[in-house]
């Protein structure tokens, strides 16, 4: 029943069957299956389709607003037992973190925690938002400011500036007199609504939105415009910093914070990995 349960909060998640299917590994019929074996139990409709995609109905609104903090409850349970016994540390990335900086940075503390096991799970920002609360993952280190995730406990570990990445990497004026066309990410990321407002203050206005910051790096660097995107993303694309713009000191950052659920701040691991990922990170 448990993983039934746990299925139909997936699917109210992600909004379609392929989707819950991949996050819980296993195959859409299986998802069906579930959601069937619920919906018998419970005599009840559960979702509905809505073209491509899964709705809720209202009882399946209603059961999962009613089963969700149980769960992670649960799942809190777990967490602890296993951070108790085998030394883990269940964490959440965002992937423009994990895929330019996070990486070394991650192994470097990770020599100063010898006896712990880390696990990462690369996703966006507001995935690893949902995992926290759901009980998932222990922590995340994500983008974004916290002005909407009051639930959840969170510390600004550094900001990251912003840069220019001139279309195919040939040298434009700076500041601009017109408004500069950039392609950046799109307004859903944590990222985004965290300095977008200021674009418009440096004098530049976003063209084109994508949904990922290397992808957008790459556009630039093949000649499809300037690119806004994070300092760590161009120099992993091997960006010479001689052909960025730095807009860190003029206020374009992007804070990196770490994220986690009140009830699991308090435990050793978790406040010991703070410690030493802020300290590493200061020392930068």
């Amino acid at each position: 029943m448990v993983e039934n349960l746990e299925t139909l909060l997936a699917l109210s998640r992600a909004g379609t069957m392929i989707e819950a299917s991949t996050e819980l590994r296993i195959s859409q019929s299986a998802v069906s299956k579930r959601i069937a074996a619920l919906e018998k139990y419970y005599d009840r409709k559960l979702i509905q389709k809505k073209g491509r995609r899964v709705e809720l109905t209202r009882h399946g609104q209603k059961l999962v607003d009613k089963i969700s903090p149980v769960l992670s409850e649960l799942r809190d349970l777990f967490l602890e037992d296993i951070s108790a016994s085998r030394g883990e540390l269940l964490i959440g990335v965002s992937d423009a973190i994990l895929s330019s900086w996070g990486a070394r940075a991650f192994y470097d503390v990770k020599l100063s925690m010898p006896d712990v096991q880390f696990i990462f799970h690369a996703h966006r920002t507001s995935v690893v938002l949902d995992r926290i609360r759901s009980g998932e993952f222990m922590l995340g280190i994500c983008t974004g400011l916290d002005s909407h995730d009051t639930d959840l406990q969170s510390e600004i570990l550094t900001y990251e500036a912003m840069v220019i990445i001139p279309s195919a990497l040939e040298s434009i004026p700076w500041p601009s007199k017109k408004a500069l066309p950039v392609i950046s990410i799109e307004d859903h990321s944590g990222a985004w609504r965290s300095f977008g407002d200021d674009v418009a203050r440096l004098n530049i206005r976003r063209e084109v939105a994508l949904e990922s910051f290397f992808s957008v790096a790459q556009m630039a660097i093949a000649g499809f415009g300037h690119a806004l995107v994070p300092i760590g993303v161009a120099q992993t694309l091997g960006v010479a910093d001689a052909c960025l713009i730095n807009l860190g000191d003029q206020g374009l950052n992007r804070p990196v914070r770490f994220v986690a659920r009140k009830s699991t701040y308090s435990l050793p691991v978790v406040a010991n990995f703070y410690k030493a990922l802020s300290d590493y990170l200061k020392a930068q």
